[in-house]
């Protein structure tokens, strides 16, 4: 029989190797693809088109851990929804549960049953808790029930069967009627307001935001959002009047010229529709704005996350929080943002102002080496605030372990 022998060496070049192999990080999850998953069953077709017509398949993708609830096609057909089913949104965003859950679970709720958020109720349009289900469960037969959190609430939709589930993931269970939400008017859901929405008009329709209004107005920005309006939308965070009147750089703001107030004013658009729920769930922090499309990628962009259960905007010199929903009618969202947004290419520390070329959108330069961001950079999950201390821990962590490996091997050979 053959005999084989390994040198200390060997031993030694075995662990480290082993170890150096590691992955420092988990691997990342993908994106959900909830359409590809209905796709495979033809009886749900009219509800998977409504998700892909909708901005909610988008929203999803975005989710980690979900439930479900689809309706097949012959109830959905029966349902009011075929005579309203432009801009329903909303409604499909009802059928989201924010919580896996598998049959086990429910076979577990009580009788009184379980409070679930859904993904209706983080759009912020939700009066109260309206946009929770009740799921209740029958002790007798097993029947589960979904249901509006309202006692008198005429909803009660019978849970059918699950069609598929990913563990931990995703679940998907059928249902045999539509959700709509308690107080919910069909006819008016997140039908697209006119072209051309008149963003001053609404601003200063909403009280506190007179001076972002008069801004817009006097730029002539407004026009050019108004017209970005169509295919993708777009979302706006605007300053309240406290916050132009606590900023620090009010007389720099007012000298910037008129390209350079352009270009600070789209610097607070996104140019895609987001409404609250999908803020809060941003895959990416590093989002381009309008300006980004004016000064060149990887510039003018905000880092979106959440802190402290609220939606957190950092422009790299400044970090502000959405404190309201000042406007959400597909394909246009505005927010009030407890800060004025002050890019750093303009207000950082050596602002980027050029002499001898006023007037003109080259006055703002380019920003400094130490924080430009390339466009495969913005894409990169270390482009966040926090990479470098997440980078950091694992190299920590990883010659922590190294010494372990060491030692244990030292200790293994005096022995």
């Amino acid at each position: 029989m053959a005999t084989y022998s390994f040198s200390n060496f060997t031993l030694i070049i075995f662990f480290l190797t082993s170890f150096l192999y590691f992955p420092s990080s988990p691997p990342q999850i993908l994106a959900l693809n909830i359409t590809s998953l209905l796709s495979n069953f033809p009886d749900l077709s009219d509800f998977n088109n409504l998700l892909l017509n909708t901005s909610v398949a988008q929203d999803l993708t975005q989710r980690s851990s979900l439930t479900l609830l689809v309706v097949p096609n012959n109830f959905l057909r029966s349902s009011d929804l075929a005579h309203h089913s432009n801009n329903l949104a909303d409604v499909l965003r009802y059928h989201v549960l924010l919580q896996y859950l598998s049959w086990p679970e429910l076979r577990q709720i009580p009788a009184a049953g379980k409070l679930i958020t859904t993904l209706y109720q983080t759009t912020g349009r939700a009066s109260n808790n309206l946009g929770d289900v009740n799921i209740t469960r029958n002790p007798k037969d097993g029947t589960v029930y979904v249901r509006s959190p309202v006692s008198y609430s005429p909803l009660n939709v019978t849970l059918i069967s699950m069609i598929k589930t990913l563990p931990y993931n995703v679940s998907i269970f059928t249902v045999n009627s539509l959700l709509i939400p308690y107080g919910y008017d069909l006819m008016a859901s997140e039908n697209r307001p006119p072209s051309g929405l008149n963003i001053p008009r609404v601003l200063f329709d909403a009280k506190n935001f007179n001076v972002a209004a008069s801004m817009l107005t006097a730029s002539g920005v407004a026009q050019e959002f108004e017209a970005d309006e169509g295919g993708a939308g777009i979302t706006i965070f605007v300053a309240t009047d406290e916050a132009y009147a606590d900023l620090p750089v009010t007389d720099r703001l007012q000298s910037l010229t008129a390209d350079q107030k352009s270009v600070f004013l789209k610097f607070h658009v996104l140019h895609s529709y987001y409404p609250l729920g999908s803020l809060e769930s941003i895959v990416n922090p590093v989002q381009p704005t309008l300006a980004t499309e004016t000064m060149g990628a990887g510039r003018f962009t905000l880092n979106i996350t959440r802190v402290n259960g609220s939606v957190a905007i950092d422009t790299g010199i400044v970090q502000a929080t959405i404190t309201q929903t000042v406007f959400d009618q597909n394909p246009v969202s505005i927010f009030a943002v407890s800060r004025v947004l002050l890019p750093r290419e303009i207000f950082g520390k050596e602002p980027m102002m050029r002499s001898g070329k006023s007037g003109s959108e080259e006055d703002i330069g380019a920003p400094p080496p130490d924080i430009s961001l390339s466009p495969d950079d913005s894409n990169s999950p270390l482009s966040s605030p926090n990479g470098a201390q997440i980078n950091s821990s694992n190299n920590c962590i990883r010659s922590s372990f190294i010494s372990f490996v060491l030692l244990c091997i030292a200790l293994y050979l005096i022995v």
